[in-house]
Formats: structure tokens, C-alpha cells, sequence
């Protein structure tokens, strides 16, 4: 440098307010993380040949496509009977959700896509499974 100093790192004026950057990051991450409510997806199984099924994989994606929630349950012998329960924090608005089944062999079976949309007030969701 010519005519001055060199300053000190430790003096520089962007360091002074770092903290405060930080505060404001950090009040903006939780601010934002807040806004999605919890709500209840809950799964009844319709139909016969459910008790052939080992294994469910939920994956809730949102309008764009993107992984919001994924959730695997396994069941040991009979499948599973009666409801499945899923919490998830989802903001208002439309999602797919697919359901991958799996027996004790073999592959996959074709995934079960339902439209889920939600509304402020909806808190929980009831739908009805058909085997694939």
C-alpha cells in the first residue's frame, strides 16, 4: 500500500458486525423453519392383499417434485392392518404422495401416487389404500 498502513485484520469494520450478521442469519433460518404446521397423513388399507406386504415407503414431494418426507415402515408376518399414521411439517399447498410396497420377494410393486391437497385449517388427512 502506498501512503498508509496496512490495517490489521482483526480491525477490519466487517468483523465489528459479524455477530450481529449472525443473529440476523440465524433469526431469519428459524423464522423461516416455523412456518410449516404438523399435520397427520394417515393411511387405511382397502381391499384384500395386504397381508402379502413386508415393507411401505412414503415419499410426500411437493409441487416442484422435490423430496419433502420419505418414511419406510416395516411390518413383520400379516402386513400391515387397519391405519398408518404419518407426522409430517408441511406448509399449505399441493403434494404427491408415493407409496412403494414390498412383499417378502421379489421387486417393488408399482408406487401408488396420490394428490394430497392441503389447506390451513387441515390438520390431519384421511385417505383410503387400495392394493397395487
Amino acid at each position: 500500500m502506498e501512503g498508509g498502513e496496512r490495517r490489521n485484520w482483526k480491525q477490519h469494520p466487517l468483523l465489528r458486525r459479524l455477530p450481529f450478521l449472525l443473529l440476523v442469519a440465524l433469526g431469519l433460518w428459524l423464522w423461516k423453519g416455523v412456518d410449516a404446521p404438523e399435520r397427520e397423513l394417515v393411511w387405511r388399507f382397502e381391499g384384500p392383499g395386504w397381508s402379502e406386504i413386508r415393507a411401505l415407503d412414503f415419499q410426500v414431494k411437493n409441487a416442484e417434485g422435490e423430496l419433502v418426507k420419505r418414511e419406510t415402515r416395516s411390518f413383520q408376518a400379516g402386513g400391515p392392518l387397519g391405519l398408518v399414521s404419518l407426522v409430517v411439517e408441511l406448509p399449505s399447498g399441493t403434494y404427491e404422495v408415493w407409496v412403494f410396497a414390498r412383499g417378502e420377494s421379489g421387486p417393488s410393486r408399482p408406487p401408488l401416487v396420490e394428490r394430497l391437497t392441503l389447506q390451513d385449517e387441515d390438520t390431519r388427512s384421511e385417505r383410503g389404500l387400495r392394493f397395487p
